[in-house]
């Protein structure tokens, strides 16, 4: 494992796991993303401890395995600053068996990965539909508040305008953090036998009893930096301009690799050719030395 903070770190919404998930990449490519899969979260998943892991491949062709799955949109990795008046980076690799786009992997590291909206229904059905009645619109906290107090207690039964009157102190007392229960029981707590005058006695007691104003908020916490780097050499740079994960030197030594890792072409019949030459010639020269 990876110390905390860093290592590996699981994409959502991915796809369910199959014997087949990585069968579109190349066998040593498909066979490292498998048990990068099975990691835990959290796990280390640098070169070297992956050669270890994986003993029949070497630290070069881990390397070059994970710029390939990077390309593929199977990984990213990304530094995020963390703490508190200092700069510190955490490193951490992103992991999908699913794989993604470069677009889709900008809006993840971003925090930012867009549900799929729900279609909406066709033109002709909302024309058909049933008109519906225009509802009333709804009353704001304070003033529910204030009719309910003749619900919980018939001496403090206010009128609708007393409401409406009233209703710009009840929401003082909203603003400063009290919730609307707290205010009907302040309303409706020890009140006399006989209240003459609900709507004056209530405009009393909510501005007898007004809370204080709350406490300033403390201030936010610091904003944290998010950049993507290149999986070949980890490079900062914006998503835009690490396409499929490397830039543009790794992608040139990507291709370069991918390139000295086919052998060229053998044609055999003309190695057969020399080859029987070259015996004919020893032999003849061979005889030619017995005979003298």
């Amino acid at each position: 494992m990876a110390s905390p903070g860093y290592g590996k770190k699981s994409a959502p919404d991915q796809a369910p796991r199959k014997a087949d998930t990585f069968a579109h990449l190349p066998q040593r490519e498909a066979y490292i993303a498998s048990h990068i899969d099975r990691l835990p979260e959290g796990a280390a998943m640098d070169v070297k401890t992956l050669a270890k892991e994986l003993p029949l491949y070497g630290q070069q062709a881990i390397g070059t395995a994970l710029n390939a799955l990077s390309t593929a949109g199977h990984l990213r990795r990304e530094r995020e600053t963390v703490g508190d008046g200092r700069t510190q980076w955490v490193f951490r690799t992103h992991f999908s068996r699913t794989p993604r786009s470069d677009a889709w992997w900008a809006r993840h590291l971003q925090g930012d990965v867009p549900k799929e909206a729900e279609p909406e229904a066709p033109a002709e059905a909302q024309a058909k539909a049933p008109a519906q009645p225009r509802a009333r619109a709804p009353r704001s906290e304070a003033y529910e508040a204030l009719a309910a107090l003749g619900r919980t207690d018939a001496r403090m039964t206010l009128s609708a305008s007393e409401c409406e009157e009233l209703e710009p102190l009840a929401a003082e007392w909203l603003a400063r953090g009290v919730p609307r229960e707290h205010i009907v029981r302040a309303l409706t707590t020890d009140l006399p036998e006989n209240v003459h005058v609900p709507g004056a006695f209530a405009r009393r007691r909510l501005k007898d009893k007004m809370p204080p104003e709350p406490l300033p908020e403390p201030a936010p916490a610091p904003v944290r930096r998010r950049m993507m780097e290149c999986t070949g050499c980890g490079t900062p740079g914006r998503p835009e301009a690490l396409s499929g994960g490397l830039c543009r030197a790794c992608h040139g030594e990507h291709a370069a690799q991918q390139q000295a890792a086919e052998p060229p072409p053998v044609d055999v019949r003309s190695r057969a050719a020399a080859v029987r030459a070259a015996s004919r010639t020893g032999r003849d020269a061979f005889l030619a030395t017995k005979k003298r």
